[in-house]
């Protein structure tokens, strides 16, 4: 079960969006200066790829600052991810809601990490308490996190879709889906918040920063 969704989320990213089965692998996509190789839809790829290498090189000095110290939250976020069938890679999630921190306060009231609203934190069995939050709790908030990530995979089946409703709501992918008439995340994502749509994106090019090279080797299948 875990491999099929490691194997979905990767074919999501890599080869049904940005990268063709032919690419070569031998490239070091952590660098500032890279490319994506053309598919069949070549504007669009091309538009990823420009917003993907404009991503790293314009976040670099901060990402590379979370990079050292995602030892301890990415060494919880496995062990959990992993005992919910889920995609390691869904770690780097937390990277683009919080930095990592759990401390981290957004404008509209979500907390922690995971950057988790309160409704959706008390139904995932989180307490809030006047004393304490557990959403700011790496452990218990990354436990709740798995537990949306995999009731939204059951819902959509595709891990762009999740991405988007974890950050929107279901309701705007709901209507983007039912307004384009298509389940394809490039296909439906004009009707997107403009902000879901950047979000999807920026978890793209942290896996990028963050696996490189190595993730397209994994994930260089034959046509």
């Amino acid at each position: 079960m875990r491999t099929a969704l490691v194997k979905s989320l990767f074919v999501s990213v890599f080869l049904l969006l940005i990268m063709p089965c032919a690419i070569s692998c031998e490239y070091d996509y952590s660098s500032t200066d890279f490319s994506f190789p053309a598919t069949n839809n070549t504007r669009l790829n091309k538009r990823v790829g420009q917003f993907v290498k404009s991503y790293i090189k314009n976040n670099r000095k901060k990402l590379s600052l979370i990079k050292k110290r995602s030892r301890s939250p990415f060494t919880i976020a496995d062990a959990v991810l992993t005992r919910y069938s889920l995609p390691s890679q869904l770690k780097y999630l937390a990277v683009i809601e919080s930095e990592l921190k759990p401390g981290a306060v957004s404008r509209v009231g979500a907390v922690g990490p995971w950057q988790l609203m309160p409704k959706t934190a008390l139904l995932l069995g989180l307490k809030i308490t006047k004393t304490g939050d557990e959403r700011m709790l790496y452990g218990k908030s990354t436990k709740a996190a798995a537990r949306f990530l995999k009731d939204l995979y059951a819902e959509y089946g595709d891990w762009l879709l999740v991405l988007a409703a974890y950050n929107g709501g279901e309701g705007p992918v709901n209507h983007a889906i039912r307004e384009s008439g298509s389940h394809d995340f490039w296909q439906l994502q004009s009707y997107l918040p403009a902000e879901s749509r950047g979000h999807v994106k920026k978890f793209i090019a942290t896996l990028y920063y963050f696996e490189g090279q190595s993730s397209l080797s994994h994930f260089c299948l034959p046509g």
